[in-house]
């Protein structure tokens, strides 16, 4: 399935918009970690996207995806405050987050979950993988430049068969401030050429403004690398 990049680049269009230099202005000084660590801290959540029929869409995709192809193994970036987690129905997970008030709640939240293990981005290892590697509406809330830039090769560099994003896929700037939509899939053509998108699944529930808190503007879009998968390979939603 393909998503609808049309009707999503329309929606895109109505929203809200600011100019360059009020852009650069807005995301002067401005640091996702402390803003997301800070949301968690004041008693804050990972979204709606971590709840109700969003998170059991997700789940329900996502539990198929590891069953029909076998995995073993996965890493999220971005685990937030595991919400979504508990949902999953995963073998070996490590949830890594920018937030070490996420990684301290998803601790105790899966304190007697030997499979699961939860770190700070800094206290990743460089050169662990796992069989699926996702990031979870995490892509548009990288509103700086050079944290996106890391944040996707981490991501890819880290997946040893599959990499999972659930997110928009346009570009645009503007408010709120913790949110930078991107089209995502171009930078992995120009970065990471070993990769292919494999598949994309549209939303069930696709952004309504009249329902923002049950519906959403992210899809799901599958990569595998070339020398592993043909690209005749086909994933079932």
């Amino acid at each position: 399935m393909n998503i609808k990049i049309q009707t999503l680049k329309e929606l895109i269009k109505r929203m809200p918009k600011v100019g360059p230099f009020l852009v650069r202005l807005n995301q002067r000084g401005w640091n996702s970690t402390d803003y997301w660590d800070g949301r968690y801290r004041k008693g804050g959540n990972s979204g709606a996207g971590s709840y109700n029929r969003l998170a059991v869409f997700k789940a329900e995709f996502l539990n198929r995806f590891v069953v029909q192809h076998r995995i073993f193994s996965v890493i999220e970036f971005g685990c937030g405050d595991g919400s979504q987690l508990e949902l999953a129905r995963y073998g070996s997970y490590v949830g890594v987050d920018v937030s070490s008030k996420a990684v301290e709640i998803c601790r105790s939240r899966f304190s007697g979950d030997e499979s699961k293990l939860f770190l700070q981005s800094n206290a990743f290892a460089p050169g662990t993988s796992a069989d699926l590697v996702l990031s979870l509406d995490v892509v548009y809330h990288l509103v700086e430049g050079h944290v996106f830039e890391t944040y996707m090769r981490q991501v890819f560099g880290s997946a040893a068969r599959f990499v999972i994003v659930y997110s928009s896929n346009v570009d645009h700037e503007g408010p709120p401030r913790h949110i930078r939509h991107r089209q995502f899939t171009q930078w992995i053509e120009h970065n990471e050429p070993g990769w292919y998108l494999l598949s994309t699944v549209e939303n069930d529930y696709p952004y309504d403004a009249a329902d923002p808190e049950n519906t959403s503007f992210a899809n799901f879009y599958v990569f595998a690398p070339r020398d592993l998968l043909s690209a005749s390979s086909v994933v079932a939603k």
